[in-house]
């Protein structure tokens, strides 16, 4: 089985989880796997310290592990995933077991950071979305399904996160193949995307 390996980044917020979701709506045969399952733990965080750990710095993620769960799928072999607890920050001890498909969807902020990982993906998507919009978008995740206050989620946002972000992730667009404005809701580059995926898939 040939094994296709398409990579998803932008800001936080910006939408990548709505191309991700159109890609396979578009294509049954594919399998997400999302970077956040590979953050490294950090029990101590919580909402009162939160900007003490850089949870939007590339070491905050255990890249290795990523990239050997990449190269398995990307051969054909099933991998173990890791599990992440969000509210707790910790990685949690179950695994997933993750069978290798045509498409291979990864999605996440470092995406396109580590050179090891930009060298297998055969698609390299950046998700361009105005700032303002990203900061919501997170406000509301975080609040709903984090478990945390809007005063330490704006701490993290202005000493951690935006920061982090022009310095680590906006400079990824030049390694980008395709720039979608807007994410998901741009139909011309999704159209753009579908062909692309069709013809690596067929």
């Amino acid at each position: 089985m040939d094994v296709h390996l398409i990579g998803v980044t932008g800001g936080s917020g910006s939408g990548k989880s709505t191309v991700v979701r159109r890609i396979k709506e578009a294509n049954s045969e594919s399998v997400l796997i999302s970077q956040d399952s590979y953050y490294k733990s950090a029990p101590f965080i919580n909402n009162s310290n939160i900007t003490s750990y850089n949870f939007d710095h590339p070491d905050a993620f255990d890249m290795d592990l990523m990239l050997s769960n990449l190269k398995d799928l990307k051969a054909g072999r099933p991998c173990m995933m890791p599990q992440y607890d969000f509210v707790h920050h910790c990685r949690r001890e179950e695994m997933v077991r993750v069978e290798p498909r045509p498409l291979i969807i990864i999605d996440g902020l470092m995406i396109l950071y580590d050179r090891r990982i930009r060298d297998i993906l055969d698609l390299k998507l950046y998700v361009d979305t105005p700032a303002d919009i990203r900061f919501i978008r997170r406000l509301q995740r975080d609040i709903a399904e984090r478990g945390r206050t809007v005063e330490s989620v704006i701490k993290q946002y202005t000493e951690v996160v935006r920061p982090g972000h022009y310095s680590f992730i906006e400079p990824m667009k030049e390694y980008a193949d395709l720039i979608i404005p807007e994410g998901g809701y741009n139909e011309g580059a999704m159209q753009v995307l579908f062909s692309f995926v069709r013809d690596i898939c067929s």
